[in-house]
């Protein structure tokens, strides 16, 4: 039932679903802003905005009313970005104001905001198109810290098309909910140690072919699906715990590198590294939880899909290669980019 359950919400999925226009698998990227103090009155601003077709994304920063340059100068093109530096005098400093981020609500990117107040005390938010304002916290505590970075743990799962699609071929191949159980933890256990361990300094490996490898473990569940046959479980059918926990490990990789880009209050590490790993599986276990709920939907909707659904049928093997294919292209996008 679970399997059937399962291959019927993948027919939704791999029919809707757009063909990716990047080789990354994530959203457009974000804007960044970044806010250090040099003096209890004097800041220094990095603002970071997004190239579109050439020209910057119709954006802007506005400081609090109480700094001398509410603006930056023009932002100048790095090769990549658009990008302005200014330093700010705020009369009684920034604690309590507002940073609005101007034009955001007509976009569909966000904007990451980096505030150091003083060596080790940082805090991370992101700005959205409904949300684009924040107010800066005088001393970031472990409410502001949990409350920033399980946001963005969330966020990024569920921006991660990539790592979803891997979890979502794992869930298609297993049918035993134990074994669903144990590979979901495996999963969860590789990705947490990994990323943690990256984030420290621990453990170090290059971003691209990180993110090539990931494209390719999701190649292998799919061609799992594709070769699988009823009555008969392959390996990775019977042990599944060994593959997710195995490509688990390389996914942490990936999770690393968004949090690195973040940055953590360095007074903060443990909390701010704990919040970002809650906010990914609870992202996780949102979309598992929406799979499951539209699968059984649609088995009520139609009971007489399921043998069309079964290992080999079709419409099951359909969905494999469609799998298969996005994630190959991926793969050989991301390659190709080394």
């Amino acid at each position: 039932m679970l399997r059937f359950v399962l291959l019927t919400a993948s027919l939704i999925l791999t029919a809707f679903v757009a063909p990716p226009e990047r080789a990354e698998a994530h959203a457009l990227e974000p804007g960044y802003l970044e806010i250090t103090a040099v003096t209890p009155e004097s800041y220094r601003v990095f603002w970071r905005k997004p190239d579109v077709k050439g020209r910057p994304m119709a954006i802007d920063v506005i400081l609090p009313e109480n700094c001398d340059l509410l603006r930056g100068p023009q932002a100048l093109n790095d090769g990549r970005a658009w990008v302005a530096r200014w330093i700010a005098t705020c009369a009684g400093g920034l604690a309590g104001g507002t940073v609005v981020v101007e034009g955001l609500e007509r976009q569909r990117t966000d904007v990451l905001l980096r505030y150091a107040v003083a060596a080790g005390q940082a805090l991370s938010s992101r700005m959205t198109p409904e949300n684009t304002a924040v107010s800066l916290a005088r001393d970031p505590g472990a409410w502001d810290v949990l409350g920033s970075y399980v946001p963005l743990g969330i966020e990024h799962i569920l921006e991660g098309a990539d790592h979803l699609l891997f979890v979502f071929a794992l869930l298609l191949l297993i049918s035993n909910r134990w074994r669903l159980l144990g590979a979901i933890t495996a999963f969860t256990l590789a990705h947490s140690f990994t990323m943690a361990a990256a984030t420290l300094g621990w453990v170090s490996l290059p971003g691209p072919p990180v993110e090539a490898i990931i494209a390719l473990s999701i190649m292998f569940v799919a061609s799992e699906l594709v070769l699988r046959k009823g009555g008969q479980h392959r390996l990775s059918e019977r042990y599944p715990w060994s593959v997710s926990f195995s490509f688990g490990l390389l996914h942490g990789f990936g999770f690393a590198g968004a949090l690195q880009e973040i940055g953590l209050p360095q007074s903060d590490v443990p909390l701010a590294l704990l919040s970002f790993n809650l906010g990914v599986e609870l992202g996780q276990l949102m979309f598992v939880a929406v799979v499951l709920v539209t699968g059984f939907i649609l088995s009520l909707i139609w009971p007489p899909i399921k043998r069309h659904l079964e290992p080999g049928a079709l419409v099951a093997l359909v969905g494999a290669y469609a799998i298969g294919g996005w994630s190959a292209y991926w793969f050989l996008d991301r390659l190709s980019g080394f």
